[in-house]
């Protein structure tokens, strides 16, 4: 065979060859960051990504690329699975309150040797006017929300309602996105719905339901951050459950632009 038999890869084989990624990142997702971190990277063509989610939401936003949903079996069964699918870097971008899963993150990706970074909004912030009052934990809002109202706007999730059922003299709208799997006592009125949603929106809900009192944690974004101006505008308190602190806190930020320049620096482009 001639030279001119086999002249090499043309330009269309070329830049196909460009496509191949060279890295493969997992995203622990599940939030609007982690959704638009995913189709951040996947522009890259030297990227893989594969966002992973929980599954405890019946009909999840998907991110785009590869998606996994369910769990991993631990920090064990995660840091196996990053070996089995060379996975280069993981960013956990989980929600604030996924605290087992943060912990489970960064011990596998210790485990794996691979770069780690957590992607987390800032938490709200009160602002003249608001009457919040800040507790620890779940246990401490049950103890402490009697003292502040008797008809309740609850925004902590579905998996948290077992933990104020014992509160019977209250009244409960609780605005789960799905339903609990266990019957709810009497007193607790479910309302799915799933924001984003709106101050005037969220001032009607509050006054058609004579709300007194919002229980929230500090998710933090603008995604559900209303009711907290519409709990200022009608002079309601707000009980307020702080984010459960890391264990080991793990480099961090809280803007995915901060997240891609993170990736630059640990997956540099070829």
């Amino acid at each position: 065979m001639t030279v001119d038999d086999n002249p090499g890869p043309t330009g269309t084989d070329r830049r196909e060859a460009r496509r191949v990624p060279r890295w493969r990142l997992l995203i622990l997702g599940g939030t609007a960051e982690a959704r638009a971190l995913a189709a951040a990277v996947t522009a890259r063509p030297d990227v893989a990504v594969a966002s992973s989610l929980a599954g405890r939401v019946a009909e999840p936003r998907l991110p785009v690329g590869e998606v996994r949903i369910g769990g991993f079996g631990g920090a064990a069964g995660l840091a196996a699975w990053l070996d089995e699918h060379r996975i280069d870097a993981v960013v956990d971008a989980t929600h604030p309150y996924a605290a087992r899963m943060r912990v489970s993150g960064i011990e596998a990706a210790a485990t794996a040797g691979v770069p780690h970074l957590r992607l987390e909004r800032p938490g709200w912030t009160a602002q003249p006017g608001d009457r919040w009052h800040r507790v620890p934990d779940l246990p401490g809002a049950v103890a402490a929300l009697p003292a502040l109202g008797r008809r309740v706007l609850l925004t902590t999730g579905r998996q948290s309602l077992a933990a104020f059922a014992p509160l019977a003299d209250l009244w409960f709208l609780a605005r789960v996105v799905d339903a609990p799997d266990e019957p709810v006592p009497a007193h607790v009125r479910l309302l799915r719905s799933r924001g984003p949603y709106t101050v005037d929106g969220e001032t009607d809900l509050i006054r058609e339901h004579r709300i007194d009192v919002v229980v929230t944690k500090d998710s933090g974004g603008a995604l559900t951050e209303a009711k907290l101006t519409a709990a200022r505008r009608l002079g309601l308190p707000v009980l307020m459950i702080d984010r459960p602190a890391p264990a080991r806190p793990p480099a961090t930020v809280t803007t995915v632009d901060d997240a891609v320049r993170w990736l630059d620096r640990h997956l540099p482009a070829g």
